[in-house]
């Protein structure tokens, strides 16, 4: 039976046909726009009902303490919850006396659309008053690409039938009442009024200030609105301001053909160290910078910053066209994240809910980084410097941990440790060389030394050192690092484990490399040539444990001697796991929560032969139950390469459609940017079959029978490359830069301008399709279309 889609299939939109009011905090996720720094959800103009207020500005948070039954050595003590801040979205409608509310009345049409093209969200409805009078309403909201303190709505009121008045009450809203978390570790903290009154101003006609800051962590918000207004005449406005609201109301005699429409923008800022005037003064600005480029002005900059970006990002999909929405989808929502973050951390949610108390962690390293490095570089650097900008707290947090060199954070949203669960957090050490591997990934792809010389080399060099403390050569010579949380989340503080040991080792020899191309700032450093020999010592001897009996590697030292988990016992209502056992029981078990050996296989594919990773894939899928969102695109990347193309084809499904079908039932909280990163990473690293390693490109790509065509393009040195991928043969070609010497199926070519390379694909292995833990299994492609 093919399930009821809640989104029409469309390329380039999101359309939203009826208004569910149960689903409005999925829905309100799922429309949020951002663009890095600021993100507004989707919430309806009118304010309520509401699954979910939320509008975020990137890094700005609150602390809260962090409580412990048993407090201990090295805990954190503090812990930072994003804030929702200011609501600038409002627009109350009043025909004659009666509350435009979408639950009174008759709603008759009720439209939204998110077009990916455009980057902005419409909506269009008719509703009939209780009073009997029709009007339609409709709006189109945008945050700014390219003016990153900005955001805009025009809003159009207009009779059906006959003439009435109207008023239109467009609001600024501090401390919003927020609805109770849920008893999910993954909800973020309720805050209550987080906020606290610094000034509040107007200029009695149609522009008004609020600004707040913050009671404990000390930051300082400002958020300003300013109006166009155009109605028939004798329409009046008129502005009045209060410690948590600023409201400008319009009056007006609308009639068919006549009528109202009001251009909102709005501007935010925020500051640790900039005065109430100095912030006011600075919305006030962008304020002036988005009237003077007016509505339009805002559309057409918006309209061509995307063009931009599909023009080097866009991947196409020929077969599927629900997998081609759910693809843009993702792309756009990845970009949203991280465009305009400049040096702030890019959320496991974006800016698109307080999900994880808006905390940033590993994913944005491993999934997110990967995605923008080869469509949005600028968007790397800027993460990656905000990295090199918290290294400070890094070096302080190991020196409390008796380690040398820096610590990061396993979740955080300043820089400062914000786990209050140690064995998942602080013993997540892989964190460390993630952020490394996406320095190397960057300097590789984008040859920028610049950003290897002022940020990369200090952070290859203080992780390179974390890595050297943390091991330790054994007796027999080996390097071993004990007590660890790799990727897995349901095995904890094992020894050896082998994404972690893998990913050091890269790690470590990055470093020595990067230290050997600039000699004078690894001085500078205090790096010489006895330590880096000590980082490659310890990354030659480095132990990868293997079970020779079972012909596969353990996920870390012993883990193939524990007892399997009771999966025929396990009820469907029992997962995710974590809510349902003790994680005594779980670490101590043959069950993994996502792909962690898998994900090793992916990132570090040189280390394993073809017949390993074909091993390794097999078992690990009887026992991985993707109690994380993060697992199928890597299960679907290891699956297309072991040439399971089918079982690719469904894990890609998976982690494409985690958000318009809601998977995991906590879409209201925030979209998943790396799960749907791990789309496009599913797409191009899986069935397109493209690696990167130490800056080679290689391809080895294969479709499943059920699609026709991939069409991808990645940004590399300096170059743009397009791919096509059919069944039988792929083609290479160069649409910018100098020739490009790559890898297809283990076979060198070079690629050059005007002349496309078209190879040969060999077939895929022919291989039984491993099994999954009962009930645990994706949901098979082809039976569900």
């Amino acid at each position: 039976m093919i399930k009821q889609r809640a989104f029409p299939v469309e390329p380039w939109v999101v359309r939203e046909t009826e208004l569910d009011v149960d689903r409005l905090a999925q829905t309100e996720s799922v429309f949020a726009l951002a663009n890095g720094h600021l993100g507004l959800r989707g919430n309806l103009d009118e304010g309520e009902p509401y699954g979910l207020p939320g509008t975020y500005l990137n890094g700005f948070y609150e602390v809260r303490p962090l409580p412990y039954a048993e407090a201990g050595y090295g805990f954190p003590e503090d812990g930072q919850t994003v804030v929702n801040v200011t609501n600038g979205k409002i627009m109350r409608l009043l025909v004659e006396d009666e509350p435009f509310d979408v639950r009174y009345g008759q709603l008759r049409l009720h439209e939204r659309v998110l077009d990916l093209r455009a980057g902005v969200l419409r909506r269009a409805a008719e509703w009939v008053s209780p009073t009997g009078r029709i009007v339609r309403v409709s709006s189109t909201r945008l945050v700014s690409f390219t003016q990153r303190a900005v955001a805009a709505i025009r809003y159009e009121v207009e009779p059906v039938e006959d003439a009435f008045p109207v008023v239109v009450q467009s609001e600024l809203v501090a401390n919003e009442t927020l609805p109770m978390s849920e008893a999910d570790p993954r909800a973020a903290a309720a805050l209550a009024a987080p906020l606290r009154t610094e000034m509040f101003d107007d200029d009695r006609e149609r522009r008004a200030f609020l600004v707040h800051s913050t009671k404990a962590s000390g930051l300082r918000v400002a958020a300003a609105m300013d109006h166009v207004i155009d109605g028939p005449a004798g329409t009046e406005t008129s502005t009045d301001s209060r410690e948590d609201l600023a409201r400008v109301r319009v009056i007006s005699d609308v009639a068919p053909g006549r009528p109202l429409v009001l251009i909102k923008f709005l501007a935010y800022g925020w500051s640790a160290e900039r005065s109430t005037p100095a912030l006011r003064d600075q919305v006030g600005a962008a304020l002036s910078s988005a009237r003077h480029a007016g509505w339009d002005g805002l559309v057409e900059q918006q309209r061509r910053y995307l063009d931009d970006f599909w023009e080097r990002a866009d991947v196409e999909l020929d077969g599927d066209a629900e997998l081609q929405q759910a693809l843009r989808f993702g792309l756009f929502h990845v970009l949203q994240a991280g465009a305009r973050g400049e040096q702030r951390a890019i959320p496991a949610k974006g800016l698109t809910g307080p999900g994880y108390d808006g905390h940033t962690f590993w994913d944005t390293e491993s999934f997110v980084l990967p995605v923008l490095t080869y469509t949005a570089p600028h968007a790397v650097s800027d993460a990656l410097r905000w990295r090199h900008r918290t290294l400070g707290l890094a070096r302080a947090r190991a020196r409390q941990l008796g380690l040398r060199g820096a610590a990061f954070p396993w979740r955080t949203i300043h820089g400062q440790e914000c786990s209050g669960y140690w064995p998942a957090g602080t013993a997540a050490f892989h964190i460390n060389a993630d952020i490394a591997d996406a320095v190397t990934r960057y300097r590789a792809a984008a040859e920028d030394d610049a950003f290897e010389r002022e940020a990369g080399l200090e952070l290859l060099v203080e992780t390179a050192r974390l890595w050297r403390s943390l091991g330790h050569h054994d007796v027999h010579g080996a390097f071993r690092i004990d007590g660890v949380t790799g990727p897995d989340e349901y095995s904890a503080v094992a020894d050896n484990n082998v994404y972690t040991n893998l990913m050091a080792q890269r790690n470590l020899r990055s470093a020595a490399d990067a230290a050997e191309r600039h000699p004078d700032l690894a001085a500078q450093l205090g790096v010489d040539e006895e330590e880096t020999a000590a980082w490659r010592d310890a990354a030659t001897a480095m132990l990868i444990p293997y079970d020779a009996e079972l012909g596969i590697h353990p996920q870390a030292e012993g883990f193939t001697e524990h007892q399997r988990w009771d999966f025929d016992r396990t009820r469907s209502d029992q997962y995710p796991l974590l809510l349902h056992f003790p994680y005594f029981d779980l670490y101590r078990k043959q069950v993994v929560k996502q792909a962690d050996l898998v994900l090793a296989m992916q990132m570090r594919g040189d280390a394993f032969s073809d017949a390993q990773k074909a091993r390794n894939f097999e078992y690990y899928e009887q026992i991985t139950v993707r109690d994380s969102s993060l697992s199928a695109c890597t299960q679907a990347v290891m699956a297309a390469e072991t040439g399971h193309l089918d079982l690719s084809y469904d894990y890609f499904a998976e982690a494409a459609l985690m958000d318009l079908d809601d998977l995991e039932h906590n879409t209201r909280d925030g979209v998943h940017i790396a799960s749907l990163a791990g789309a496009w990473i599913a797409a191009v690293a899986g069935l397109g079959g493209m690696r990167d390693h130490d800056g080679e490109l290689s391809f080895t790509p294969r479709l499943p029978g059920a699609l026709v065509r991939l069409r991808y393009r990645l940004a590399f040195r300096e170059r743009r490359l397009l791919i096509e991928v059919r069944h039988e043969q792929a083609s290479y070609a160069l649409l910018d830069g100098d020739p490009l010497e790559i890898v297809h199926h283990g076979e060198r070519a070079t690629v050059k301008r005007d002349h496309p390379l078209v190879l040969p694909v060999p077939p895929a292995p022919i291989r039984e399709r491993p099994a999954q833990p009962p009930g645990r299994e994706p949901a098979r492609r082809s039976k569900a279309r």
